[in-house]
């Protein structure tokens, strides 16, 4: 059992090292280059906004944000990484579900391209601007339609 541990915590300080040899600017998430070329799979809406996952006015708030500018979704990436853990392909998968609801970096993300698309950006545009960590400064509490 001893040497169980001690592999592992040998492992665990391997890959923390090497994670200084990466380079962020190539770890985007995933999200797709172009507009959805079909129907995007909705977003909760309506009585789905309710129950523990909707607890916050803002969690509701983000949901009805993200029901108007799904496309604009499908073209941004999530850096909360659910592209790994959860096989999300884009900021649009994570408010399919409740993953949105309950993910902080997913509502922040969602009201700063709702916000930047009000501004007539564009999601290429909003993508940079998700890419520099400015969507890390939207305070959910103040979001509004």
């Amino acid at each position: 059992m001893k040497r169980f541990f001690a592999l592992a915590a040998i492992a665990c300080v391997t890959i923390a090292a090497s994670a200084q040899w990466g380079n962020p600017a190539e770890d985007i998430p995933a999200y797709n280059a172009a507009p959805p070329h079909a129907p995007l799979p909705p977003v909760l809406a309506g009585q789905q906004l309710t129950g523990p996952y909707f607890a916050h006015p803002y969690q509701v708030t983000a949901y009805q944000m993200a029901q108007k500018i799904p496309a604009v979704l499908h073209q941004l990436p999530c850096y909360c990484r659910c592209d790994r853990a959860m096989g999300h392909n884009s900021l649009h998968s994570c408010f399919e579900g409740t993953h949105g609801a309950a993910c902080s970096t997913c509502m922040k993300e969602d009201v700063y391209a709702y916000q930047q698309t009000r501004k007539g950006r564009t999601p290429a545009q909003i993508r940079t601007g998700i890419e520099k960590g400015e969507w890390m400064n939207v305070d959910l509490e103040a979001a509004k339609l």
